[in-house]
């Protein structure tokens, strides 16, 4: 390992001391079963990537996509105090959308998790049974299936590599679990937003997000965002209505880009689960407070708090303290964080990581190390809880 001096002020202790009191998060809502907030069987997912030529009208959109869009009940047995009776209750309600013939639906994670039994109820109102086929806490996602002869649409998958700021949306969604099949209208306010919930986690980690101003609320999760040719182009999952000190937001609103639901859709219907890059480590992201106390430009990096033992993390030598700054040159920071870079990663990879590590000497000294990625266990999947709500 050839290492670069950087000098800091701080000795390890205060280092970690330091951490540990900065840390921050921003207020964030997402669907949780209690509140339903904002947010293959046998064959394999439809999913077209293919633009449709010209755009439609709003109200043409709608005629077209709206039978695809469901309402996903996320229930629960429960004793009837009066008869004694079990009997099943929704525990959160979120929305979803039909993306083959054979019924697979989209939806969220945080939207189905927790639950014994589901069921979705479809645009003309009627009401069936659900499965669920596979869910994904590191991106927010799951699939569950209705019976084929229930489909009553389908709704095909666009290119969200190829969204521009500025292009109209519409969002259709159940908002409150109440008002089903909701439309509201607004446009891309941008893309690639990063720095939600613990960046590089395995657990609701929000990378590469879309952010637009077409208006949800609790309840929207899973549903589809739509580009004017009749594509969805993003899975609705969570807003800001409030930002640090509680002074109210407006119009903050974030999908997981439609690329990475076809992926994620295709893994969870052939697999049950999902195949997730994995260091084995628990972290924080550095903050500019901690940053400028630490004395180092490394807003975003990754302070490694821990190291679990036999993991891809231990075998290539990383240590409680380090701070990760980038994998194969890519800078982890602001722009950037650890999540997004290892969204193009594959379990078996070898990285290059990066790390800055305080020596003897209270002086940082830049590393390089080797990691080959693990898979994500399935217990660390498992033990995805939902996220704090502000």
């Amino acid at each position: 390992m050839n290492g670069t001096m950087i000098r800091s002020a701080r000795s390890t202790p205060a280092i970690v001391a330091i951490v540990y009191a900065l840390i921050v998060s921003a207020v964030a809502w997402t669907a949780i079963p209690q509140s339903a907030g904002a947010s293959p069987g046998n064959g394999t997912a439809t999913v077209d990537l293919t633009p449709q030529d010209g755009e439609l009208t709003t109200v043409e959109l709608v005629e077209q996509v709206n039978p695809a869009v469901v309402t996903v009940y996320n229930l629960t047995t429960l004793e009837n105090e009066l008869t004694g009776e079990l009997q099943e209750v929704p525990q959160g309600t979120g929305t979803g959308f039909i993306i083959d013939e054979e019924g697979h639906i989209v939806t969220n994670w945080h939207v189905v998790t927790g639950g014994e039994e589901y069921a979705v109820a479809l645009s003309d109102g009627t009401t069936v049974p659900a499965e669920l086929i596979g869910s994904d806490p590191r991106d927010d996602l799951a699939v569950v299936k209705i019976d084929p002869s229930a489909v009553t649409g389908v709704v095909p998958l666009g290119d969200s590599d190829a969204l521009q700021p500025g292009q109209s949306v519409i969002a259709i969604g159940s908002p409150l679990g109440a008002f089903t099949n909701t439309i509201t209208a607004g446009i891309i306010s941008g893309l690639d937003r990063d720095g939600f919930g613990d960046r590089g986690s395995n657990c609701q980690n929000y990378a590469d997000l879309i952010q637009h101003d077409a208006a949800i609320n609790p309840g929207n999760s899973g549903g589809p965002l739509f580009n004017m040719q009749g594509e969805v182009i993003g899975v609705n999952t969570l807003g800001l209505p409030q930002g640090q000190g509680g002074v109210p937001l407006q119009g903050l609103f974030f999908a997981v880009p439609s690329n990475l639901v076809a992926d994620v859709a295709q893994e969870l219907i052939e697999n049950g689960r999902i195949a997730a890059p994995y260091l084995g480590i628990s972290q924080q992201p550095i903050d500019p407070g901690i940053a400028a106390t630490l004395e180092l430009d490394v807003v975003g990096s990754i302070f490694v708090v821990d190291v679990s033992p036999d993991t891809p993390a231990d075998e290539a030598g990383l240590l409680p303290n380090d701070i990760i700054t980038a994998v194969d040159d890519q800078e982890i920071g602001p722009e950037q964080g650890l999540a997004a870079i290892l969204l193009d990663y594959q379990p078996e990879d070898t990285v290059e990581l990066t790390i800055l590590r305080a020596n003897a000497a209270e002086e940082f000294e830049e590393l390089t190390v080797d990691l080959t990625l693990g898979n994500v266990p399935d217990e660390v999947l498992e033990a995805c809880a939902l996220q704090p709500q502000g």
